[in-house]
């Protein structure tokens, strides 16, 4: 046996004597970690009761280390094609995805001998990868971050076979199950109704950003001199309606002739280029910025700099059931929001946001300018989002149930 192999052996002997619970893998798709905060969140809480965990997600991003550990949590890496953008973009990102995954799940099987497989969707194929292990008594865990079925139909708007098939695959990812964790009422709703799961093996678990410091200094550069900063953080993709933040930007500059707010935009995603083309249509290049994805420290000090945030995903059935990330760092930085009328959104938000009726970018608009022009209604609602934040939605509640939840899974 080789030293590498001596010295291998070693750690992971003494992590086995040192863990009082088994390994566990964690493979999520769609964002890499550390950056998938919610599923970071996760591994680090998992970590923290006592689990070795093992998490496989692609190379993007800026992550491409094909292995690396980071506070004690192993990381493997996926090569994985472009975004999905369009349906043949969605077979080649899904197809690299599943290949890469499947290697990987046998590579942690082989040096880890996990015993429980969680799965992070969007989408809804990861099955594929985790049935098998089943055959060796693993349990599979199935963290529904979004409605498959919904965001599909959000992202193409069709039917058809495709649509079938997508459904079919929520199914199958439900049977493969052991237990479902779900992001709020209305998903906890859909595992009992569409995946047939029993209440006693679906554990609410809410994404709820966990930020250890919130006193980072504001930077008034990002304002470029203006007076008001509005802020939007999150993917851009044809579900999020950036674009009609974009044509409310336009409303504000170009026709209500305000030339005291500053917009920054950040995120990335399938629509990136084309979201930055509608901008140089409206002339809006010195008013709306577009940094791309944010790291924690330009994101935090982002965050505490804007006036105001803004969620512009359009009212639909995929939209009214997501617990958006963004929605709760607002409140986190203590922000009010105006958004379109959702109804996880006003779950998780309540009276820190104000709420726009329809999906028009004008009345979006004319939110904004009502809460710029009123900074002591607008403080009062980011004080009340916070309040609700640390008291209603905290992480500490959710890793109760994330750790009922693998007991569960586990017959402890």
């Amino acid at each position: 046996m080789s030293c590498r192999a001596k010295n291998y052996r070693r750690r992971f002997v003494w992590n086995v004597e040192m863990t009082s619970k088994p390994a566990i893998l964690i493979i999520v798709e769609n964002l890499p970690v550390p950056l998938d905060r919610r599923v970071w969140q996760e591994a680090c809480a998992l970590r923290d009761l006592g689990y070795e965990v093992v998490v496989i997600c692609p190379q993007m991003k800026g992550f491409t280390a094909p292995s690396e550990v980071l506070e004690g949590i192993q990381i493997y890496r996926h090569k994985i094609s472009l975004e999905a953008n369009g349906i043949v973009g969605f077979f080649l990102e899904y197809a690299s995805a599943i290949w890469g995954e499947t290697i990987l799940a046998l590579k942690a099987f082989r040096l880890h001998r996990f015993k429980v497989i969680h799965l992070c969707n969007p989408p809804d194929i990861l099955f594929l990868v985790a049935w098998p292990f089943k055959l060796f008594g693993v349990k599979v865990i199935f963290d529904v971050h979004d409605l498959w079925p919904e965001m599909f139909e959000a992202k193409f708007k069709r039917g058809g076979l495709l649509y079938k098939a997508v459904c079919l695959a929520q199914r199958l990812t439900y049977a493969c199950a052991d237990v479902v964790l779900a992001t709020n009422e209305t998903n906890r709703q859909a595992a009992h109704r569409n995946g047939r799961k029993s209440p006693e093996n679906v554990f609410l678990v809410r994404t709820a950003p966990k930020i250890a410091d919130l006193t980072q200094s504001p930077d008034p550069g990002l304002k470029k001199g203006r007076k008001y900063l509005v802020g939007y953080v999150g993917v851009m993709g044809s579900a999020d309606g950036v674009n009609y933040l974009i044509e409310a930007a336009n409303y504000i500059v170009n026709i209500c002739q305000r030339r005291d707010v500053q917009f920054l935009l950040m995120g990335d995603g399938p629509e990136f280029n084309s979201l930055i083309a509608l901008r140089d249509t409206y002339h809006l290049q010195d008013y709306v910025d577009f940094p791309g994805w944010a790291l924690n420290d330009y994101l935090f000090k982002a965050l505490k700099t804007i006036d105001l945030g803004v969620t512009c995903d359009p009212p639909n059935a995929y939209n009214h059931s997501c617990t958006m990330n963004k929605v709760l760092e607002y409140m986190a930085f203590g922000k009010a929001q105006v958004m379109f009328d959702l109804i996880e959104s006003r779950a998780s938000a309540g009276a820190s946001a104000l709420y726009v009726q329809g999906e028009s970018p004008e009345n979006l608009a004319k939110g904004i300018l009502e809460l710029l022009d009123d900074r002591e209604r607008r403080e009062k609602m980011g004080k009340l989002g916070a309040d609700r934040l640390h008291n209603d939605l905290n992480w500490d509640r959710s890793v109760a149930e994330l750790n009922r939840a693998y007991a569960r899974a586990l017959n402890e």
